[in-house]
């Protein structure tokens, strides 16, 4: 399995590119893959720049992992293709992100972000579909969704004096 894409990669900075054909191979391929290394790599979301995909897809499935022993609100994976956030509320809540992308998960820091949010896409089957989320996996939609556009978590730490290693935040 190939790494993760880092910071520093130019890919990493670019705004992804619309899926003309979700039945492509190359579309087809992109979602295996992102599958695959998000569970390979115990994250709960994964976007196409993140291995070297300039298409507009995003997976999600929120489990337990290394890092999430606790999980209350698990959810089924979800495969999100050309999405468009079409709400957020005004409520917003901070939550620590990390993020495949930095040193290969091993940053944490604190990200306020928008505590429910709806958004439109299209399945791996080209179905479109609608969804509104909150807690983890509103902020694990925004967080993917935000990679799609050229931005990374680190982007958002509201205090750099609070970023943490992984091992540190397992500690918490």
């Amino acid at each position: 399995m190939k790494p993760i894409i880092q910071v520093g990669n130019s890919i990493i900075r670019q705004k992804a590119r619309r899926v003309t054909d979700i039945s492509s191979p190359e579309t087809r391929s992109v979602i295996a893959s992102l599958i695959a290394h998000m569970r390979h790599h115990g994250l709960i979301g994964m976007a196409g720049p993140q291995i070297g995909s300039e298409l507009q897809i995003f997976v999600t499935e929120i489990r337990k992992t290394a890092t999430r022993k606790a999980v209350k609100e698990a959810s089924v994976l979800c495969v999100y293709i050309n999405p468009r956030i079409i709400a957020l509320s005004k409520t917003k809540t901070l939550l620590y992100e990390g993020c495949g992308s930095l040193a290969h998960g091993q940053l944490f820091g604190p990200v306020k972000r928008p505590s429910k949010i709806t958004i439109q896409a299209y399945d791996a089957d080209g179905k479109p579909f609608t969804v509104s989320a909150d807690g983890l996996l509103a902020k694990c939609i925004q967080h993917e969704y935000d990679h799609l556009q050229g931005i990374v978590c680190l982007d958002k730490f509201t205090d750099l004096r609070k970023v943490m290693s992984r091992e540190e935040y397992l500690k918490r």
